[in-house]
């Protein structure tokens, strides 16, 4: 989430810092803000917008060795000059910048700082008054970490104190954190990608940990404020293989970006609250009767649920049709039908076999795409794009949230319905999606179950069968493991001969209309031998499930429980020792029929 670049040393520390930020960028973010060392006090440069703008707008007259710099997401508050981090606590001694989300903050507010003025409405300002507010009666460390034992929610913070320009402080809670060294200097992190170049060791800060930095040295201590040994390790990126961080695989690393990727698509399909597409492409899409939704794969799987949106929220019925069928059995169509194409590369054969049919047939054409300028930008009559960023690994996972995110926000637009806060739901859901990544060891122990498997199934009703299915096709096409994905009402309908001792069949479970009747389904195959795996929401989980995601708005839980499944595919082939980012036999684009 977000990103925070800090240095303390001998070298340039506005250098590090916005070549640090400017490596961050792909994470999404609206404002940025430096805070700087100039002599014997701080200078703060922040506003709404860019990096670049952030430099134009930077004082380079003085030199400086410490500060701290930050790319902010908007979650409290709007994206402003105010809003953006740094933030100064009352008195001006404090400087924080933040990583996270704190739950309670304006209990905090109420309970604890009555009596402190506050210029923004972000939570982390909180954080900095909190500071001041222990720091009368205690070391700064010691404020921090009482601060820290009192905040509910996640954080990864650094802290400048203008009583002592030579120390950074630095704490993290659930959010990603990083410390550098090399001989010029301490380097702090949120991505290991902002520390090429300038650090030659690092260490991956724990949760419930604190630091406290100054130029040539680190001292670590926990919660309880005692001191931890800590073992630095070789930082053995180099810019020529930056694109893929210190990731093992492109697929996880692509995982990891979906926050950033919805983030990045909210800024680009919306002002304000305000849909912002083309309004004809949404009145074409109005005067349809019915929508035809042509793809294959994965992409498929994203119309797949986009039905549910449309249907829902437009009253329009969608037809889903698998381009290589459609290419030779056109449907029968309605008088008025809406073609919607869908496809990462553009360059999707059977896709393109489609619309050329569609274009000689005169009829309304859509594509949704990752490319631009590609076959199929061309041939259809509107494009509206899904700004994934480069996807390497052949195993789709943030071109379909990117896919399922823009039709998401097209039938918003379509219904019009201002009851309906997308976007602050699609926020939302970044944070779940981040929610998901500190659960990663408990994902892998599910891998483990079920790498040795050689058949698999996942299960559900609803919207949840619709990830079932991108789910299955993510496990067998990187695992190699037999999956299907079922609706769970069809087990006894044949499908349930086919569980064996030990098979596992994973029920997501996160419509609270099917939730009970998917578990029971679950219980059906148990009782015949299968190894029960439960997905669920917080609002309906159970002590026994396995994974538990944070609740966010019904209709877009896919898009959190599909996180889960591809971090199961992924620790399943790496266990398996497969080739993750490049499965046998699979092409990321399939240009033939």
């Amino acid at each position: 989430m977000c990103g925070i670049v800090g240095y303390i040393g001998t070298k340039d520390a506005r250098e590090i810092i916005f070549n640090g930020l400017k490596k961050l960028e792909y994470r999404g973010y609206d404002s940025a803000g430096v805070a700087l060392v100039n002599k014997n006090k701080i200078e703060i440069y922040k506003d709404k917008g860019r990096v670049n703008h952030l430099e134009e707008i930077t004082d380079f007259s003085f030199n400086t060795n410490f500060g701290i710099g930050h790319t902010r997401w908007a979650t409290h508050g709007k994206p402003n000059m105010i809003n953006s981090h740094p933030h100064f606590s009352n008195n001006k001694r404090f400087v924080v910048v933040h990583n996270g989300v704190i739950e309670n903050y304006k209990k905090l507010k109420i309970e604890k700082l009555a009596d402190y003025d506050f210029y923004s409405e972000t939570d982390t300002e909180v954080i900095a008054n909190l500071i001041e507010h222990y720091s009368s009666d205690m070391s700064t460390i010691d404020a921090i970490r009482k601060t820290a034992s009192i905040l509910e929610g996640s954080y990864a913070l650094l802290v400048m104190d203008m009583m002592d320009l030579d120390t950074l402080y630095v704490a993290k809670n659930k959010t990603p954190l990083l410390i550098g060294k090399s001989e010029h200097g301490i380097t702090v992190a949120s991505d290991s990608m902002a520390l090429v170049g300038y650090a030659d060791s690092y260490m991956y800060l724990n949760d419930l940990r604190f630091a406290i930095i100054k130029k040539d040295r680190v001292i670590l201590k926990d919660i309880l404020g005692f001191d931890l040994d800590f073992e630095m390790q070789d930082l053995k990126l180099t810019n020529l293989d930056i694109a893929k961080g210190n990731y093992e695989h492109y697929m996880l690393k692509e995982i990891d970006e979906q926050p950033g990727v919805i983030r990045n698509l909210i800024d680009k399909y919306f002002v304000d609250e305000e849909v912002n597409i083309d309004s004809e492409i949404l009145s074409k899409i109005r005067l349809a009767d019915r929508i035809y939704i042509v793809a294959c794969g994965t992409s498929l799987y994203a119309g797949t649920v986009s039905k549910y949106f449309f249907e829902r929220l437009c009253k329009i019925p969608v037809e889903l049709c698998i381009a290589s069928e459609v290419a030779y059995n056109m449907p029968l169509l309605s008088k008025n039908p809406y073609f919607i194409f869908i496809s990462q590369s553009g360059e999707t054969a059977d896709c393109i076999t489609v619309l050329k049919k569609c274009k000689k047939r005169n009829l309304h054409t859509l594509a949704i795409t990752n490319s631009l300028n590609s076959s199929i930008d061309h041939l259809a009559d509107d494009v509206l794009h899904i700004f994934a960023g480069k996807e390497i690994a052949v195993a789709s996972t943030k071109a379909y949230i990117a896919q399922i995110v823009v039709l998401s926000i097209i039938a918003k637009g379509v219904a019009n319905n201002r009851k309906t806060n997308l976007k602050n739901n699609l926020s939302k859901v970044a944070l779940a999606i981040e929610d998901v990544f500190n659960n990663k060891n408990l994902i892998k122990e599910v891998a483990k179950k079920i790498v040795n498997a050689k058949d698999a199934f996942y299960i559900g009703r609803g919207i949840d069968y619709y990830v079932c299915q991108e789910a299955a096709l993510k496990l067998k096409e990187i695992s190699y493991i037999h999956t299907e994905g079922y609706a769970s009402g069809e087990l006894k309908h044949g499908s349930i001969a086919l569980i064996e001792e030990g098979t596992p069949v994973i029920a997501i479970c996160t419509n609270e209309e099917t939730n009970m009747i998917t578990r029971s389904n679950l219980i059906e195959t148990v009782s015949r031998g299968a190894l029960g795996i439960v997905i669920s929401t917080e609002s309906l989980s159970q002590t026994s499930d396995d994974i538990v995601i944070s609740d966010v708005a019904s209709y877009l839980t896919p898009l959190v429980s599909i996180v889960v499944c591809q971090l199961i595919a992924y620790y399943v082939s790496v266990l398996k020792g497969n080739d993750v980012d490049k499965p046998k036999n699979l092409a990321k684009s399939v240009t033939v029929e």
